[in-house]
């Protein structure tokens, strides 16, 4: 007699008809025994029937949420691993679904080939073998003091509190803040205390390369793909395989770019430079940015669909300025570090300066603070090193730094309206040209890089990023 072979079965709960026979057809045409609910109570009724070997189950339903459904399911003694499905794309309900036993969610729409995806991590298991090896330690980021980072505040204590539910899923995770302000640390956070902790982390700043070297970078390339390409070369992606790769400044990367990383996490597959042949990863994929996504999708600059496959999970970085009660612990924090590092005696700020450090702005968040302290423990001259940091408009005169009142000289008020006056000037035509930079240099008959250094140093970039 010959051998019957194990059809796996799936239960799907959607209270919409149409989407209900479009899964059906999709999973039905491969090797999947389908089962329909329209409802939470007739998916629940169904389990005992059906036994099905893995649910798809809607976020909203007719007469029960999702999540309650999810939860009554976790609860029976099969143990039934469900994939969760959302039209809304919200950050709370990913999480609690994840708290809450979830191996997979889905943000609809998608492409049949990320539920097949989904459904085949799902059965493969955690992720085989290859997860539980040891790899040298040089694949871990270096090791960071996550409590103290992320503990002196009610706003970072939020965003730890969503690092450490989604940090043991494979969900994409899009990180969202100012520059400075710690998107880098949230990142090897959420790789350090995730599954794939012993596996490969790899950062690519999508910024640092134009777009030729940056595909290379990512996807690699195969020999003889370009002049000088005398040997293989694989990309990041394939590195990283079964780890986490973090992509830095995700907003820089151009739209042909964007749409071969849409594929990868689509399905996992993507061809180097010059290969014929598709490679298959299983990559847990972190994005940074500090730029208005929204913005440069409406724009034109960033594929939508895209968008809405980064955007699973977003956790916001808070500025500095917005949790200001953080900045006594993290001075003493970097001003011990670096006195170690540099072998110098132990300096204290004045009273007068911290008083003047929790006035200013800090445009630079807490990277700027960091590197404030830094100069202080080399050189030791606390009024020279805060002389340079800028107070906003209104506030300059009068403030104390070092222990003195300093009083803004007139010839530094002129210095101050004329940067203003230029960098609204700048702000102008940047808008005009929708923020191409070359045109705007050919406007303001300036160089390229002056332009770059001017965006920088007025603060432009962190506008275009609201």
């Amino acid at each position: 007699m010959a051998r019957v072979r194990n059809i796996k079965r799936i239960l799907v709960v959607d209270d919409d008809a149409a989407f209900c026979r479009y899964l059906h057809n999709i999973l039905s045409r491969t090797r999947y025994t389908v089962h329909l609910a329209r409802s939470g109570e007739e998916a629940l009724d169904s389990i005992d029937e059906v036994k099905p070997d893995l649910v798809i189950l809607d976020l909203v339903l007719p007469d029960i949420n999702g999540l309650e459904v999810l939860s009554r399911i976790r609860q029976r003694p099969e143990n039934v691993p469900v994939i969760m499905l959302s039209g809304y794309g919200q950050t709370s309900a990913v999480v609690m679904a994840m708290k809450l036993g979830a191996r997979d969610f889905l943000n609809k729409p998608f492409y049949p080939a990320e539920l097949e995806a989904s459904i085949e991590k799902v059965f493969a298991g955690s992720r085989g073998p290859a997860a539980t090896r040891k790899l040298p330690q040089k694949f871990a980021p270096e090791t960071e003091n996550f409590e103290f980072i992320f503990g002196h505040s009610q706003k970072m204590k939020d965003v730890k509190s969503i690092i450490e539910q989604v940090a043991d899923t494979d969900i994409t995770v899009l990180l969202r803040g100012g520059s400075g302000t710690g998107k880098d640390l949230a990142a090897r956070m959420i790789y350090a205390i995730s599954s794939r902790r012993d596996r490969p982390y790899v950062k690519v700043n999508c910024a640092a390369l134009p777009e030729e070297l940056l595909e290379s970078e990512l996807f690699g390339y195969e020999k003889g793909a370009f002049t000088g390409a005398q040997r293989r070369k694989p990309g990041k992606f394939e590195f990283a395989n079964s780890g986490t790769v973090l992509l830095d400044e995700i907003s820089e990367m151009k739209p042909s770019l964007q749409a071969k990383l849409l594929q990868v996490l689509q399905d996992g597959h993507f061809s180097p430079l010059g290969g014929a042949e598709e490679i298959k990863v299983d990559v847990r994929i972190i994005a940074a940015t500090n730029r208005n996504l929204e913005r440069r999708v409406r724009d034109g600059r960033f594929r939508e669909d895209l968008f809405y496959r980064l955007n699973v999970v977003t956790i916001q970085l808070p500025a500095l300025r917005e949790r200001r009660e953080e900045i006594p612990q993290l001075i003493e924090f970097f001003l011990e570090k670096y006195v170690k590092q540099y072998e110098k005696p132990p300096r204290t700020f004045s009273d007068a300066t911290l008083r003047f450090f929790n006035r200013y702005h800090w445009p630079g968040n807490i990277r700027e603070l960091e590197n404030i302290c830094k100069r202080f423990v080399i050189l030791g001259n606390e009024s020279a090193i805060c002389a340079g940091m800028k107070m906003p408009a209104g506030e300059a005169a009068g403030a104390v730094i070092g222990g003195e009142t300093d009083v803004t000289p007139l010839k530094e008020v002129g210095r101050q309206a004329a940067h203003k006056a230029e960098t609204e000037l700048i702000r102008h035509v940047l808008d005009r040209t929708r923020w191409n930079r070359r045109e705007t240099s050919r406007i303001l008959q300036i160089s390229y890089k002056a332009l770059l250094y001017k965006i920088k140093s007025s603060g432009l970039d962190k506008a275009d990023a609201t």
